[in-house]
């Protein structure tokens, strides 16, 4: 960036001269642009401090999560004919196992009970199938787990 793009610099190049501000934006650029790694024993700084998560799966357990998304894309496959595609939808191999028992059993209570008696079917099955599957252990090592 040169002087006279940056904003008000002609007025600041005359009250500070040439070279007094082309030092003041080498040390601006540098400190903004300072990546120099702190030690570990270095107290945070305000602007290096690590903030609260506002998500809401920042302290969720796994089977939570699990029953999160899983319900989630039942309720939304719900009227589809088919399962979907579990890498589009962030889902492990499990957790489509579950999926597919879950919607399975969705689709026929839809039609012997109606869609409100499904929804509810949606959300307790995929509890109890993500509250299992964690319980055994969860997804395992291997890519495809």
């Amino acid at each position: 960036m040169t002087t006279a793009s940056a904003p008000g610099a002609r007025a600041t190049a005359r009250l500070l001269g040439p070279a007094l501000l082309a030092a003041t934006l080498a040390g601006a650029t540098a400190t903004a642009c300072d990546r120099t790694p702190r030690p570990a024993d270095a107290a945070p700084t305000a602007a290096s401090a690590p903030t609260a998560s506002a998500s809401p799966t920042a302290s969720a357990a796994p089977e939570e999560l699990c029953t999160r998304i899983v319900a989630h894309w039942s309720h939304v496959m719900l009227d589809s004919d088919t399962y979907g595609d579990y890498q589009s939808m962030g889902l492990s191999n499990g957790q489509y196992d579950i999926l597919r028992t879950v919607l399975d059993s969705a689709r026929a209570e839809k039609k012997q009970q109606g869609a409100a008696a499904a929804a509810k079917l949606i959300d307790r099955q995929a509890h109890k199938g993500c509250v299992d599957w964690y319980r055994s252990g969860g997804p395992g090592e291997g890519p495809w787990q």
